[in-house]
Parts: C-alpha cells; structure tokens; sequence
C-alpha cells in the first residue's frame, strides 16, 4: 500500500523522545516515532500504560516534559508545535488536524444542531456563506450514513454510533491532514462497532489520512492500522507492522495481550 502520494522526504509528524511525568509517576517514557501521509498508526496497551498521555502530548493538549512533537507545515519542513504562537496552535487544530474523542459529548456541541456542529469548522475557517455552509454539512451527514433530515435535530437525539459518525463528520469536513482517535470505538454495540469501522476504514484510504488511533482493541488496530505501537507502564515495547506485531509478537507483554485477547 502506497502511504504517500508524494515524494516527501520528512514525515508528517516527528515524535522524539518524549517524556511526562506526573509528581514521581512516569507517565511517558522516551516515546518516538515517524507518522506519514496516509498512514494510520494504532497505540495500544491495557489500562494506564501511558496511550492517552502520549496522544494528548502529540495532539498540543497536554505538553510533554522533554522531547519534540514536529508537524510538517510545509512541504518538507517539520516545526516544533509547542515552539508554535497558541494562535497557530489553534488554527492548526480546527483544520489541519481533527481529534476524535472516546466521549463523544467532549468534542460536540451537544446542544447544537448537527449541522451547526460540522459547520463550525468551515465558519472557523472564514466561510460565510449560510446556504453553501448548510449544504456541505448535508453532504457529510449522507458522507457519515447520518440522514440528512436529522440536519437541524441536536446530538442529544442521536444515538451513541450516530454521535461519534457526527464527531468525524466534524472533524474531517475541513479536510485535515492528520487526525487523532481515542478509542473511538468504545462502549458501543458489536454490530454499531463495526459498521463504525467499516465507515472509518473507508474515509481514511479515500481521503488519505493520517491518523494516530489509541484503542484498547487488538482488532481494531488489525482492521484499521498499518502500523502498531505497544505501550506498557508508560514506555514503548514494541513496533512493527500491525500483522507482524500480532501474528508473531516479540515482547513478552506483546504476546501476552495478544495470547488473552485471542483465547476463548
């Protein structure tokens, strides 16, 4: 699979060495990767291994003690995004990048219409235009399988599946290259996880994304990852292609997540 359609010789993202503690625990330890176009890294580990932290610490929510987080803002040029005014920051996040929450009410209005809620990111971007703003909103409803005569219900109305396919319709309707996901499948029904999937397997190869997903689920990280990343006790142990990381684990922590997930 292709992970770039351009012939770029830096990643889109640059993680090095980055550390957080909090008082004496050591939340992070030394994490470092290379995220590129199109491609979709998962990080996953039980309870308190440390994935949310380094999500929030790459996403600009949460700034690490020690280390780089680097975006490449233009073609070939990374920037430190704690180095950024929050003014970029910002801007960065309501278009380039997008973040998927767990809870979908943290990253909804929730008691703004659906349409209000995906056209927010485009009046963010400048557009006012109220019937182009409507119409683009109606087409990432249909985009997310959300009926677009629910346009002016608010997400207190939706169901659990229906309000996280809005929190990604909001997300991506500005186009981002980048978008981060925590367990964006939890505490949903088996059959709504997977058409959930299914929908986010399918947005991500047509729009090219890259995405870092934190899930606690080995298959979810099988159905949507190229890549995975192992964490245990705030510390990467392991990385690899996502089949070779879970068909032939190395790390005795690796193969015991992967041996309890897969046995009856």
């Amino acid at each position: 699979m292709t992970l770039s359609a351009h012939n770029l010789t830096k990643p889109l993202l640059r993680v090095a060495n980055i550390c957080k503690s909090y008082g004496s625990r050591m939340a992070l330890h030394d994490a470092s990767f290379d995220l590129w176009p199109g491609e979709v890294m998962a990080v996953v580990g039980e309870s308190g291994s440390g994935k949310t932290t380094l999500l929030n610490a790459i996403a600009g929510r949460n700034k690490p003690d020690s280390g780089l987080v680097e975006f490449l803002i233009q073609e070939n040029q990374l920037q430190n995004i704690y180095d950024m005014p929050q003014a970029q920051q910002r801007l960065l996040a309501r278009t380039e990048w997008g973040y998927v929450h767990q809870n979908s009410a943290d990253g909804l209005r929730m008691d703004v219409s659906a349409g209000a809620n995906v056209g927010e990111r485009l009046m963010g971007l400048g557009e006012r235009n109220y019937e182009k703003i409507r119409q683009t909103a109606e087409e990432w409803l249909k985009r997310v399988e959300i009926d677009p005569a629910r346009i002016d219900d608010t997400p207190r109305t939706f169901s659990g599946g229906m309000r996280q396919r809005l929190q990604i319709a909001r997300n991506l309707v500005t186009q981002p290259r980048l978008v981060f996901m925590d367990e964006p499948t939890s505490g949903l029904d088996v059959s709504v996880q997977a058409r959930l999937l299914d929908l986010l397997r399918q947005l991500t190869r047509q729009m090219h994304l890259a995405v870092v997903i934190v899930t606690h689920d080995l298959a979810v990280a099988r159905l949507l990852a190229h890549r995975m990343m192992v964490m245990q006790r705030g510390a990467v142990i392991e990385t690899g292609l996502t089949d070779q990381v879970l068909d032939d684990p190395q790390h005795p922590y690796t193969q015991l997540l992967v041996s309890s997930v897969l046995q009856p």
